[in-house]
């Protein structure tokens, strides 16, 4: 076995979801799921499949974010695995929808933080092992840390 650390490679700022299902029906219900949940968001999904002729799977409304859900997919290589890029919307808008894909087994990470997948590859195929998702963190927040989480977080309107 091998271990490899595979970096998403994406703009810096852009969001996306990390998982595992396990079904090639995967790709159109994390479709319908997301179109539900946020219709306006732009979107796009690739999913190895594990079997057969095992290819990535892809869907989305956006040309350009399927290619790069397709090109991350191809790097990290594991069966079963899924990635989704967005745009006009955050992880939190549609994480709920897509856990609840009946298909879907795990999310290793929701971010726009620079990540790495930790991949483990045998003589049968490649499997996620886990995720780097940011940085180490830098000490713990003190009161004036607290109270401008507290203010962005009202600012962006997810708390009253």
């Amino acid at each position: 076995m091998e271990l490899f650390l595979v970096a998403i490679d994406k703009p810096a700022d852009m969001n996306f979801i990390l998982g595992q299902t396990h079904f090639i029906k995967s790709v159109e219900d994390l479709y319908e799921a997301i179109v539900q949940a946020n219709p306006s968001m732009k979107f796009g999904i690739a999913f190895c499949e594990s079997s057969g002729p095992a290819l990535v799977r892809t869907a989305g409304n956006d040309p350009a974010l399927i290619l790069l859900a397709q090109k991350n997919a191809l790097a990290v290589g594991a069966g079963h695995s899924f990635i989704i890029f967005m745009e006009g919307g955050f992880p939190v808008n549609i994480l709920n929808p897509i856990k609840n894909v009946t298909e879907v087994c795990h999310v290793f990470c929701a971010t726009s933080n620079p990540t790495q997948v930790i991949v483990a590859e045998t003589d049968q195929g490649r499997g996620i092992l886990g995720v780097v998702d940011g940085v180490r963190p830098k000490g713990v927040e003190t009161e004036a840390d607290v109270a401008t989480r507290l203010k962005f977080l009202r600012t962006i309107g997810y708390k009253l």
